[in-house]
């Protein structure tokens, strides 16, 4: 039997058993995907299981960055983003990739196609991992400016310098001029989440063809999403993205490239209603 996992701390909120579950019960594999609480200091003690216990994992918070020190090697999205989602054996070794850039774009695909024609200009709010995997992912669709708005302007900067010339730092005071010619709007924040503060913007000004992403997905629509749509524009949710991220991970572990399904999304969907 194939043995798969996620690990954090805390990890009691995370959904991708649900996903892979679903998955492994669709294709009617020999396999399990569980959620294991890793604390900090047992994240080398755990790595070390990867082969002869499991043969993989997600990684979520606090994990995604310290990981990398006890890998064999990263490829080259990891290393861009500063950050591990999903680890595999392979030959003896243990390598870790990010899926998040490929969940990032293939919901937006699924949900807004043509949101990447160009001239693609993109404002991107806030400056952390989020951010950092959204702005890798604008890049490999080339787009033409991606503004990214933070409350510290330093660490914008950062983030801009890593990323080329195409990307620019901003503070939210800059956001109406940034409006007019933006053709995608993402909120790479927790602002707006439950149990979060509000994302305190308006969308005043926005160009009507904007696209406008929040990868928050509890609440699934959030107040920046609702904001949106009574102006018109195009909107699309977090959930998208947790679940086309879990794709490569599974397709890696169990050999089966699997389909994010309208009966998949609806099981996520009340499992996130339900408050579980």
């Amino acid at each position: 039997m194939i043995r798969a996992c996620v690990i954090g701390w805390p990890i009691r909120q995370s959904r991708s058993p649900l996903i892979h579950g679903y998955w492994i019960k669709r294709h009617g594999l020999s396999g399990s995907y569980d959620k294991l609480e890793v604390a900090p200091d047992g994240l080398q003690a755990f790595v070390s299981r990867i082969g002869p216990d499991f043969a993989g994992c997600n990684v979520t918070v606090p994990h995604k960055e310290e990981v990398m020190e006890w890998l064999d090697g990263v490829d080259d999205t990891a290393r861009a983003i500063g950050a591990v989602n999903t680890i595999w054996h392979e030959d003896g070794r243990r390598f870790g990739t990010n899926t998040d850039i490929t969940g990032f774009l293939a919901n937006l695909d699924q949900l807004a196609p043509g949101w990447d024609a160009a001239p693609l200009n993109a404002i991107v709010l806030g400056a952390g991992g989020a951010a950092r995997a959204v702005v890798y992912g604008l890049t490999q669709r080339r787009a033409a400016k991606i503004a990214i708005v933070n409350r510290s302007l330093d660490r914008a900067e950062e983030l801009a310098r890593t990323f080329g010339a195409n990307a620019s730092a901003h503070t939210y005071a800059e956001l109406p001029e940034l409006f007019g010619d933006a053709t995608l709007v993402v909120n790479a924040t927790s602002l707006g989440m439950i149990g979060k503060p509000g994302l305190d913007i308006t969308l005043d000004g926005l160009n009507p063809a904007a696209v406008v992403n929040d990868l928050v997905y509890v609440p699934l629509k959030t107040k920046l999403l609702e904001d949106a749509e009574r102006r018109g524009n195009r909107t699309v949710d977090g959930l998208g993205m947790l679940l086309h991220q879990a794709v490569p991970a599974f397709a890696r572990w169990f050999g089966v490239t699997p389909e994010v399904t309208p009966e998949l999304r609806a099981l996520i969907e009340a499992d996130i209603k339900s408050g579980a």
